[in-house]
């Protein structure tokens, strides 16, 4: 088994997501080239990448060809700009509107991290006093981060058009100043 990645919000053929989140890219084809080869630097074929959204603005058959250079085993959150990406379900390990991802991890309280897997950023989700995070995309990097909460905007105009790991994403997570409501020390929770 290989290692987890999260991400979002690529827009693979978008042409105008260019100049809506001032991607500094001359055309799509430059950016989809870009960020294929970013995406290749960190993933590995035996990865798993959850994708939380907006994987592509392009035709059926672009798509594929892009979905056919990208490195891992793909799980795809659904966007508000998913048509080529529904057309290609076979591409994906599963496609979903929401998703309760369980990483086993020793640091973590019984041994398991849980991360809240949405497009959009929600104000609370289910296990949010109990130190579960909440990743989201759609925001292309303009919702403000929240220091006492553990969720965050893992879209790649946040991230230098690279997918995290979950090692970078703890650690980001390690980060934040988040305390549970229910007055647990931050250390028993984890």
């Amino acid at each position: 088994m290989g290692k987890i990645f999260f991400t979002s919000d690529h827009h693979f053929g978008h042409e105008n997501i260019i100049k809506f989140c001032n991607r500094p890219f001359e055309n799509a084809r430059e950016m989809n080239e870009e960020m294929i080869k970013r995406w290749n630097e960190k993933i590995k074929p035996k990865d798993e990448v959850y994708h939380l959204g907006d994987f592509g603005l392009t035709y059926k058959e672009n798509l594929a060809t892009i979905l056919d250079q990208l490195n891992g085993k793909k799980y795809l959150i659904v966007g508000n700009h998913e048509g080529a990406a529904l057309q290609n379900r076979g591409k994906f390990k599963w496609i979903k509107e929401y998703h309760e991802l369980k990483v086993k991890d020793p640091d973590c309280q019984n041994g398991v991290q849980r991360i809240i897997l949405f497009h959009y950023a929600m104000r609370t989700w289910r296990g949010i006093g109990r130190g579960n995070w909440h990743l989201y995309g759609h925001s292309h990097g303009n919702l403000p981060d929240l220091d006492n909460q553990l969720c965050f905007d893992i879209g790649v105009d946040s991230h230098d058009f690279y997918p995290l790991s979950y090692e970078e994403v703890k650690a980001i997570m390690e980060q934040k100043n988040w305390t549970s409501p229910y007055g647990k020390d931050r250390e028993l929770i984890k």
